[in-house]
């Protein structure tokens, strides 16, 4: 009998609240998946096996979710039902009567070619896709469609092996044969239990680039990148990728791949960026393809992050999940932080954690600041959809990050081992995660977790004394909350866990050592975290001999905001002598901000810009002069602030004042700087004219290019014919 689902109610759907949640009535042991794929008219039998949840009434129904299914049969242990034994009532399947244990049969059938929505099992430019994050998974086939439900899987899929010779799913190819009827018809299994938003099928005429990565273990794991035919050529890059992200995790995190094939399918309309479903990632082309023709050095860097990102949620994202969507940052925060520490390793480190850093700036700053500003573990959601945010990635991220500041890189790593251990195969809580942490490191963390409570962007103020007599340094630090915008989630606003790194630097910007009062720590370290959790603290550093310079948040140690007054001199040294790359550019950049600002207030009035004070070219110069940058990390150092950051911090902006001055600036230090430039860009032409995707040749371009760059503006016949070259 065939039943069609009802249209869905008018009204706006109601909040989700994270305190609402209780555990599934029915837990789900296996799920066999059949799909005869049709365009038009494709038919899904899923058989699953149920199971009643611990304490739950032997009369409470089963409530399954689906969308756009139109349901053809329901069986349970093989006997079909009655229309009177079950009922579609909007989005939800009800079977009224079912035992503690059995199996439920249904055949449902569903049009992917109309499937718009791009959500569930849908074909677009003639193959067939899936898209099952957040809650895809109902517009397949009927479900306990949320992440606290994992089960294994068995997927058979039947198509026409024509015009769809690629059939592939998660897990392990177990079988395939070629039917009379001129089908295929393939079979995969996946041995470890997985939610089923990390359900995948994928179908269609795709070339398969492939490779191999042997484990610590002694496993050979096949590797392929698939791809539309057009796109053969632009495959290798990924390959490597993956296999360096597979090495890193193994080196890192002590953690191998666990399957015996590993796959990323790329096609150029995915609707997606990327997607982690076990063993069978999906891409949009853009994240994936990669030729010297049509890349240059950051779309490189970029695909090998992103590769890197869905591999690593292999084991933070798929064997340990979410308890439920609330939960979002467990995966999403601590997997960009893993990729991030990944891309570091691999390219230039110090230039890797200030891009992160501007991506929070600029974008989960103003949304902290805004209407939309929520903690990164939210509590309540009418849309899950809407919670995939900068907040929960790149907030998240940085949260991440402070548990690795404050307890090492050992200790992290010993959180993470806790953690894997404890809930392999488990779909957990944020809550879990922090215990893990403290409980393998010996900590109370329990301050720590209005992290996860508390939106908004907190600031931190600091104030320094030097007593020269006592020959001592006062560090005073406040903490503090903004004003949140009208209509923002509020939460209460409490006194964070901020780990704060910092050092003293000496006349000569030699880093002093930091004699803490109260701290019996000998010989005294050259850098200290700091844990700010009042709304005032004084630190007290004792043998400063001479007047220190303070470098503070080292690293951007915690996702705040720093008030400090600066002096331009103090700013300049910094720049030129701050042996922490992140503060040594934020210098850099609140120096140029405040020359910048000045020079375009000058122009605005229709005066005369002049010349640049000879300490603000000297600490580029020093840039220039220091051995030990890479070039790329020089070449983001000498970059001035963006014409629109700039337009940022004044209420009346006058875009030509403000071009005016960047030019002018521009001029002058190429002016002053011109035969270190000259230098620079000679000592970096023989790397940088490799075409090689590596990071010697990539930190040559990008120090070339950037000498270039302010070179270009002094007008010499000689250099504009270098650069036409």
């Amino acid at each position: 009998m065939t039943v069609a689902l009802a249209p869905a109610p008018a009204a706006a759907p109601p909040a989700v609240l994270r305190k609402d949640y209780r555990p599934p009535a029915y837990l789900v042991d296996t799920v066999d998946l059949r799909f005869e794929l049709d365009p038009a008219a494709t038919e899904v039998t899923a058989k699953i096996a149920f199971k009643r949840g611990p304490g739950v009434a032997a009369d409470a129904p089963l409530v399954l979710d689906g969308e756009e299914l139109e349901t053809k049969s329901v069986k349970v242990d093989g006997k079909s039902l009655s229309t009177s034994e079950w009922r579609v009532e909007g989005h939800t399947l009800t079977v009224s009567k079912v035992p503690a244990k059995f199996t439920l049969e249904t055949v449902v059938r569903i049009a992917p070619e109309k499937n718009t929505a791009l959500s569930g099992l849908y074909t677009s430019s003639g193959n067939f896709c899936t898209q099952c994050e957040a809650m895809g998974f109902r517009r397949i086939t009927w479900f306990p469609d949320r992440p606290d439900v994992m089960a294994k899987y068995v997927t058979t899929i039947v198509a026409d092996q024509k015009r769809w010779p690629m059939l592939l799913g998660n897990g392990n190819p177990t079988s395939s044969k070629d039917r009379a009827d001129g089908k295929r018809e393939v079979v995969w299994t996946d041995p470890f239990p997985k939610p089923s938003y990390l359900f995948a099928l994928v179908a269609g005429n795709l070339h398969c680039h492939e490779g191999s990565f042997t484990t610590r273990s002694g496993k050979r794991v096949k590797l392929q990148i698939l791809v539309e035919p057009q796109n053969a050529d632009k495959c290798e890059h990924a390959l490597r990728s993956l296999q360096k992200s597979m090495k890193w995790d193994e080196e890192v995190y002590g953690r191998e791949y666990d399957l015996d094939v590993y796959m990323v399918v790329a096609v150029n309309d995915f609707n997606m960026g990327a997607m982690e479903n076990k063993g069978l990632n999906i891409f949009n082309s853009k994240y994936v393809l990669a030729s010297p023709q049509t890349a240059n050095d950051d779309d490189y860097e970029a695909i090998e992050g992103v590769i890197g990102h869905e591999y690593f949620h292999n084991w933070t994202g798929n064997r340990v999940t979410c308890k439920d969507w609330f939960q979002l940052t467990l995966k999403e925060g601590l997997t960009v932080f893993r990729d991030q520490q990944f891309s570091a390793d691999m390219t230039s480190a110090a230039v890797k954690r200030i891009a992160d850093v501007r991506v929070l700036r600029v974008g989960q700053f103003p949304e902290d600041a805004g209407p939309m500003a929520h903690p990164i573990r939210p509590e309540s959601y009418v849309s899950m959809d809407n919670f995939y945010t900068a907040t929960v990635y790149r907030k998240g991220s940085e949260v991440i990050r402070m548990y690795h500041t404050l307890l090492g890189a050992k200790g992290f790593r010993k959180g993470m081992d806790l953690y894997f251990d404890r809930h392999d195969g488990q779909a957990v809580t944020c809550d879990d995660f922090r215990a893990a942490m403290a409980d393998a490191n010996g900590v109370d963390l329990t301050h720590f977790g209005r992290w996860y409570e508390q939106a908004g962007t907190p600031w931190v103020e600091a104030q320094g004394v030097w007593d020269r007599s006592a020959k001592s340094y006062t560090l005073t630090l406040r903490q503090g909350y903004a004003p949140q915008a009208k209509g923002a989630n509020v939460t209460p606003q409490l006194p964070l866990h901020i780990p704060v790194v910092m050092a003293l630097l000496g006349e000569r910007g030699q880093p002093l050592p930091l004699a803490l009062e109260g701290s019996a720590s000998s010989p005294a370290p050259t850098e200290r975290v700091l844990e700010l959790k009042q709304a005032e603290q004084r630190f007290v550093f004792t043998g400063i001999a001479e007047k220190p310079v303070a470098s503070l948040l080292r690293g951007f140690s915690a996702p705040v905001k720093l008030k400090i007054e600066r002096s331009r001199a103090e700013l300049a040294f910094l720049m030129a002598h701050d042996g922490d790359s992140f503060n040594r550019w934020d210098a850099g950049q609140a120096l140029a901000t405040q020359v910048l600002l000045e020079l375009a207030g000058k122009a605005k009035a229709g005066q005369s810009l002049p010349a640049l004070d000879k300490t603000i070219v000297d600490a580029f110069g020093a840039i220039l002069d220091d051995a030990k940058l890479d070039g790329s990390l020089k070449a983001l150092a000498l970059t001035l602030p963006a014409e629109v950051q700039l337009a940022q911090e004044v209420e009346d902006v006058d875009p030509d004042a403000i071009h005016a001055a960047r030019e002018h600036v521009r001029r002058e230090l190429a002016r002053g700087l011109r035969a270190k430039l000259l230098a620079a860009a000679d000592a970096a032409e023989a790397a940088a004219s490799k075409p090689a995707i590596e990071k010697a040749s990539i930190d040559a371009r990008r120090v070339k290019n950037a000498c270039l760059s302010y070179l270009s503006l002094l007008g010499e016949p000689a250099i504009a014919q270098r650069l036409l070259k």
